[in-house]
């Protein structure tokens, strides 16, 4: 079924005030869900709002919460997400991070004690299409083996990458495992195998089936041992600039994640000077990168955030794919 989106969008607000949110707060907070779902990203859109709701119930998620500057020097600063909705905790960092950066030409906010922020990319997304080049990430539960392992003590710690382009900003939105949980989850709730393996079954062999990883948690790094020390390093690193929980810590509060820890880099390119020889260089290199030779007689070559850009302008004509057994289940509430 399809929803569209200013259907979707008052549904999630309605719920959420419900559940105390501000009128405004609850506005904004159903924006960013809705939009992360119209942009294809149902599995941190509308497949997560009901564990968004879990979570408020259980008090990881604090309504009335508000994140605060606690210290800061220069161009970097640190805050507190007093467990406020993690996706506006994210949202405010970001637009911090970009007004510190129009001052010094770059601009850091580093995040403790926040939720979960949903779909990173969305921050992406924010700085460039404000002109502003974004580097973003966070650290999460233990959820993932490091390599050689079978029991999982490091995150998938997901980072983006942004840069602004007036054809359309060019974002990298990854996770350090081949398939996060949410995308794993996804293929299950459509019926479908990954396209290519994306963790371990219970006999160590490499699966497509996600209900088998699921089962194990063993998802797989990107890159192998390449993803399993990038996942490490940004962990340590989130926590020593926000003075915030690693990903063993977050794994000591149980087996929910919450009170994670994150970091917002702005760039700003304008503080260069004249920057259109550059963008004329970033054009040429996107169009020589699209005139690739396809692998498949029917492929096409994509920039990282062009098949957003498609699937946003898709589901808002057409309306928003939704898994029906999802939909009811948040209108009941």
């Amino acid at each position: 079924m399809r929803i569209k989106f200013d259907d979707m969008k008052a549904e999630f607000k309605r719920v959420l005030m419900k559940k105390g949110f501000s009128e405004h707060t609850a506005d904004e907070a159903a924006i960013s869900f809705t939009s992360n779902s119209c942009d294809g990203v149902y599995s941190h859109g509308v497949n997560r709002f009901p564990r968004v709701v879990e979570y408020i119930e259980k008090g990881y998620i604090k309504p009335d919460a508000v994140p605060e500057k606690i210290s800061g020097f220069g161009a970097l600063e640190r805050w507190d997400g007093n467990l406020a909705l993690g996706n506006l905790a994210a949202k405010r960092c970001m637009d911090r991070a970009m007004e510190i950066a129009s001052e010094f030409g770059i601009g850091c906010v580093a995040l403790q004690n926040t939720n979960h922020w949903m779909r990173g990319g969305e921050y992406g997304w924010q700085a460039a299409e404000k002109g502003y080049i974004g580097i973003l990430w966070t650290n999460t539960q233990p959820n993932m083996p490091a390599w050689g392992a079978k029991d999982r003590r490091i995150g998938n710690n997901p980072i983006i990458l942004a840069l602004p382009r007036e054809d359309g900003p060019v974002v990298v939105d990854m996770a350090m495992s081949q398939y996060s949980y949410g995308k794993i989850e996804s293929y299950r709730m459509e019926g479908k195998e990954l396209p290519v393996p994306g963790g371990f079954d219970s006999e160590g062999n490499l699966t497509t089936e996600p209900e088998k990883i699921e089962e194990t948690w063993r998802v797989l790094p990107i890159g192998y041992w390449k993803g399993s020390g990038l996942s490490i390093v940004l962990d340590l690193i989130a926590s020593m600039l926000s003075g915030g929980n690693t990903t063993q810590d977050v794994g000591k509060l149980g087996a929910d994640e919450y009170a994670l820890s994150q970091v917002f880099i702005s760039i700003s390119p304008d503080k260069l000077g004249d920057i259109s020889k550059l963008e004329a260089s970033i054009d040429e290199s996107i169009q020589y990168i699209k005139e690739s030779v396809p692998a498949t007689s029917d492929g096409e070559v994509y920039y990282p955030g062009e098949r957003t850009m498609n699937t946003r302008v898709k589901n808002l004509e057409l309306g928003i794919p939704v898994n029906e057994g999802v939909w009811e289940k948040i209108k009941s509430m």
